[in-house]
């Protein structure tokens, strides 16, 4: 049994597969033959599934992604322009969280969703390192906030955001402006081999976040603790992502306090045709 397996039955020779494929290792003789997979094919396959996905007839299978684990698109489920757009104009970042923890089973489904976001090549190198104990999450922002402190402390004249001193500040005061008292934080990340590794981790937390919607759970990008892992080394160790991922960026999570009623208006977007 070959990688791609054709059932003869159903297969109706159109072609589609073939030129569907985006690395072009099917090949179809003429308009008689099945498809097959050129010689050496397999050694270059992205595993991508398209070829399953794309046939009409479900003639196509693969080894690596089979038919039966690809389940047919529900066209009672394709959501309109209008469901669409409003959808994407919701959601909001959430910063006040209720004090209630988010459930080991739920950001484990919120991950297994955000799997189906693209990655380059489809390489899938994106792997998660999640906290959900308060009082670590509650560390790992007074790691920070140290960090920032340090900073100011031996480099007064550095080029820094004019909020660290409120942040700072904050903290002092019993606030916490950094991780917000999320009860959850989920960190994305990948190995520095890995193409375009910081889009894929990008594009694996927008999914997540957008999921994350339908359970009424909040989210927030954690940009002050992007910041600390790319200039304090205890703080990245502390955390504790794997070894050798240099691309990597934190998401808070939990059941959002407030509720909002209306989409607010952003820029218009500035457009070059060429």
């Amino acid at each position: 049994m070959g990688l791609i397996i054709i059932d003869e039955k159903k297969c109706k020779k159109d072609g589609i597969c073939v030129s569907e494929c985006p690395v072009a290792i099917l090949h179809q003789k003429d308009k008689d033959s099945i498809p097959e997979i050129v010689p050496g094919g397999e050694q270059v396959c992205l595993l991508c599934g398209h070829c399953v996905a794309v046939c009409p007839h479900g003639a196509l299978s693969h080894e690596k992604v089979p038919i039966e684990s690809c389940p047919p698109i529900d066209k009672a489920l394709v959501i309109s322009e209008a469901q669409a757009v409003q959808f994407l104009r919701s959601r909001r970042s959430v910063r006040f969280f209720k004090d209630q923890p988010v459930e080991r089973e739920t950001i484990q489904q919120l991950i297994e969703i955000a799997r189906y976001a693209p990655t380059g090549s489809n390489s899938q190198r994106v792997e998660w390192t999640v906290f959900n104990d308060k009082e670590k999450i509650r560390s790992i922002a007074g790691m920070t906030v140290d960090g920032m402190k340090t900073l100011l402390k031996n480099h007064p004249d550095g080029n820094y955001p004019p909020y660290f001193p409120l942040i700072i500040a904050a903290w002092d005061f019993g606030m916490d402006v950094v991780l917000r008292n999320a009860p959850a934080l989920v960190i994305a990340s990948a190995p520095a081999t890995a193409v375009g590794g910081m889009t894929d981790v990008s594009l694996a937390l927008s999914y997540l976040e957008l999921a994350a919607q339908t359970k009424g759970i909040g989210t927030c990008w954690a940009g002050i603790i992007q910041m600390g892992l790319q200039s304090n080394q205890t703080l990245k160790e502390t955390l504790g992502l794997p070894e050798g991922h240099s691309h990597h960026y934190a998401m808070m999570l939990g059941y959002a306090k407030p509720r909002y009623y209306r989409l607010p208006e952003r820029k218009m977007p500035k457009v070059h045709w060429r």
